[in-house]
């Protein structure tokens, strides 16, 4: 692509100054973009874009001397190569990036997925969707992210736009013909997926999360609706259980297909009949579009009924066979990190989960609850057969932490959450990153002190909280260790330790079992 070629395909507007290319000159030929002046080389066009502690303007030079044979820029600079001249490159970088890599979203059978909780699972869903439904797949998100079954490594939620594009260059290459993806609020609000076509988007709910980013809720739902415009998708799949995805789904402009996994939502097109759950996962009747399958999930919790029916909503509303979008469903064994279960033979269950928001720790919690009583019908606990007793349920107990330098105004609601829905919940260390771990700790514990009658306390040092929650737990119980699930490292201001839950877990486990704790 040349950049004249470019310039028509940018919104807004914008000029092709060339006044400072030498006479002569062979023409320009652009096949990649990039805003990171390091990437900077032979072919590749730099935008310059401005940010908040640093303008990519700046390192012009430097991109030219490293071999960029063009600039997208906001203003003219000193520099003898063509410079697309825009009124803004941070809005024009998207576009950009999608018409030099070919626009390759529009080859792909592309998924999106949005919303406060549930977008990895549900994307992991759909991945495995499009497999039993016969495509070679991608899949982009928070845990992993993949092209045609092989890992990539380092992309974030949502990747930066020429990133993004690369990546999705990449999948069309390598013979990919379906992908899904998490759609974060900050990849919409920073214009990540800016020229990315989705066949469909779905929307699983919305609460209060990354209020250090948006102004407010109001502000964090405008940004997620923006993936429902027919610039993005002919169609959205929305929870419309959730009152935001209600809103949504009054306010979209593409069309909307309602999900009420509850079938309690009027005008629903989709909803979950006949559901029974336990902690090997859901059978549910999932009657979509005037069919009716029946479903299996290893998946505990009824919340992820939910993201399987909107997964499966997706797959209908883009014309995959619903038979084989269920056996893709049933096909998923686990997440990392979502209600993911530790076993090392106790007698009790301990599960690992992402939960870092009041809403997803509430919904893991209830799904604990569940879990316990289970346990009390069918003498199950910790994977293993015991004696049914028809007595009380076991416990729920949790380890939760709040992440540092984010949204310190949910920090006493989680607090709150564990206190009012575990009976033991031990509050602790999250990633404190740049902030004094005791300060965090302090806004949870103010709101565990509202609960009357709850049982709580404060232990800073995750791995101390977790072996003292697995030493309290007996048989019957279900332990909860939330906030990290996937991730294997723990952010501390002046460094970045190893740390995963899931192993610490396995460890404090033996070290129980190697001290005579009861079985």
């Amino acid at each position: 692509m040349t950049p004249t070629d470019l310039l028509a395909a940018l919104p807004d507007g914008g000029r092709l100054d060339d006044a400072g290319r030498p006479a002569g000159c062979a023409p320009v030929r652009l096949v990649d973009v990039t805003h990171d002046h390091r990437q900077a080389a032979p072919g590749v066009l730099y935008a310059c874009r401005p940010g908040r502690r640093v303008d990519g303007h700046d390192y012009a030079a430097a991109a030219v001397a490293a071999g960029s044979p063009a600039l997208l820029v906001e203003r003219v600079l000193p520099v003898a190569v063509p410079q697309l001249l825009v009124p803004s490159v941070a809005d024009a970088l998207g576009p950009a990036a999608t018409a030099v890599h070919g626009h390759p979203s529009r080859s792909l059978l592309l998924l999106g997925v949005t919303g406060t909780n549930g977008k990895t699972t549900t994307a992991y869903l759909l991945e495995s969707i499009l497999a039993a439904a016969g495509h070679r797949t991608g899949l982009i998100g928070t845990v992993s992210t993949r092209v045609a079954g092989e890992p990539v490594a380092g992309v974030r939620t949502t990747p930066e736009a020429p990133d993004l594009q690369r990546l999705l260059r990449r999948m069309v290459a390598a013979g990919v013909t379906g992908a899904a993806m998490e759609v974060s609020s900050h990849g919409l609000a920073l214009g990540r997926v800016a020229g990315t076509v989705f066949a469909a988007a779905v929307f699983t709910n919305l609460s209060q999360d990354h209020l250090d980013f948006h102004r407010d809720l109001d502000d964090y739902f405008a940004a997620k609706a923006r993936l429902f415009v027919s610039e993005h998708t002919p169609v959205g799949v929305v929870n419309v259980d959730d009152p935001w995805g209600a809103r949504l789904a009054d306010l979209a402009t593409v069309e909307i297909l309602r999900v009420s996994p509850s079938g309690t939502a009027a005008g629903a097109a989709a909803i979950a009949r006949d559901v029974t759950a336990d902690r090997r996962g859901a059978i549910f009747t999932a009657a979509i579009g005037g069919r009716a399958v029946r479903v299996r999930t290893r998946l505990p919790g009824h919340f992820n009924v939910a993201n399987a029916l909107c997964a499966l909503a997706a797959a209908e509303a883009t014309g995959l066979d619903l038979d084989a979008a269920a056996a893709g469903v049933t096909a998923l064994a686990g997440v990392p990190g979502r209600l993911e279960p530790v076993e090392a033979g106790q007698p009790f269950g301990v599960f690992v989960d992402y939960a870092h928001t009041p809403d997803s720790l509430a919904n893991v919690l209830a799904a604990a609850r569940r879990l316990a009583d289970d346990d009390r019908h069918t003498g199950v606990a910790g994977g293993h057969r015991r004696p049914m007793t028809g007595g009380p349920a076991g416990r729920v107990l949790v380890v939760i932490g709040c992440g540092g330098d984010r949204d310190a105004g949910k920090r006493p609601l989680m607090g709150a959450t564990a206190a009012a829905l575990a009976d033991v919940a031990v509050l602790t260390s999250d990633n404190p990153r740049s902030e004094d771990p005791r300060a965090i700790l302090a806004a949870m514990a103010d709101g565990a002190r509202t609960v009357a009658g709850a049982r709580w306390t404060v232990e800073e040092d995750r791995r101390t909280a977790i072996a003292a929650a697995l030493g309290e737990a007996a048989a019957g119980d279900i332990v909860v260790i939330a906030g990290k699930g996937h991730e294997t490292s723990q952010e501390f201001a002046d460094r970045v330790v190893p740390f995963d839950d899931r192993t610490v877990a396995a460890e404090a486990l033996a070290a129980r079992d190697g001290a005579g704790a009861p079985p």
